[in-house]
């Protein structure tokens, strides 16, 4: 586990990774990370460790460390990777999810077509990361969540470039909406369909060649 001061400095850095706060290609300087996080330089340095085993960061021969850049290949690989673990995600939010959830999951995609509707697709692309995240404490899952958690932390770019794409984020709420109505009307079989229809929709996007590159 590591000690209390490395288990923070591993939240902290992987939180701003699966943020985008620091993106792909981010230069990870330990004095940098000691003053943000307040931590010692073992701390840190062991953190670093801890996310390169996780396929997060990447060392560089004489350049230090650097938040990892994954190409569109692996992040096809990773989507399907995640399509059996987030249906069953999905499946047990269906089976598991209190009133008290199902009413926070509603108002989030109200948030999430407001944004749409408005044209931030930042701001849109953020809540995508952060719909996946309610669905998996409805599920009450904590092993699939983890897999998960760090499957989708590899994806920030790729998704927020999705986002981008003409179109692309129409398709993407009308494919969460579906899951978010399953679950909230508690059909596991109709939860797991949708959230596994929605990443194989996302692997269908990654797949087509775009100006940008491309996931979520």
């Amino acid at each position: 586990m590591g000690s209390p001061d490395q288990q923070t400095a591993e939240r902290v850095l992987r939180q701003a990774i699966s943020r985008g706060d620091m993106p792909p290609g981010y230069r990870l300087v330990e004095a940098e990370m000691v003053a943000l996080i307040g931590v010692s330089r073992s701390a840190v340095r062991l953190a670093i460790d801890a996310l390169v085993a996780e396929g997060l960061v990447e060392r560089i021969r004489n350049k230090g460390a650097r938040v990892r850049v994954v190409s569109t290949e692996e992040a096809i690989a990773i989507t399907e990777c995640r399509v059996p673990l987030e249906g069953l995600l999905a499946r047990k939010a269906a089976e598991r999810i209190t009133d008290a959830e199902a009413e926070r999951l509603q108002a989030h995609l109200g948030t999430m077509t407001a944004a749409v509707d408005s044209g931030d697709l930042q701001k849109y692309s953020e809540l995508i990361r952060q719909l996946y995240a309610l669905v998996a404490d409805a599920a009450r899952h904590p092993i699939a969540a983890d897999l998960v958690g760090r499957l989708q932390a590899q994806l920030v770019r790729h998704q927020f470039q999705l986002s981008l794409r003409p179109g692309r984020p129409r398709v993407s709420l009308g494919g969460l909406t579906d899951l978010v109505r399953a679950i909230v009307d508690r059909d596991p079989e109709r939860a797991e369909a949708a959230a596994s229809d929605h990443l194989r929709g996302v692997i269908t996007a990654l797949s087509e060649p775009s100006p940008s590159g491309g996931a979520a």
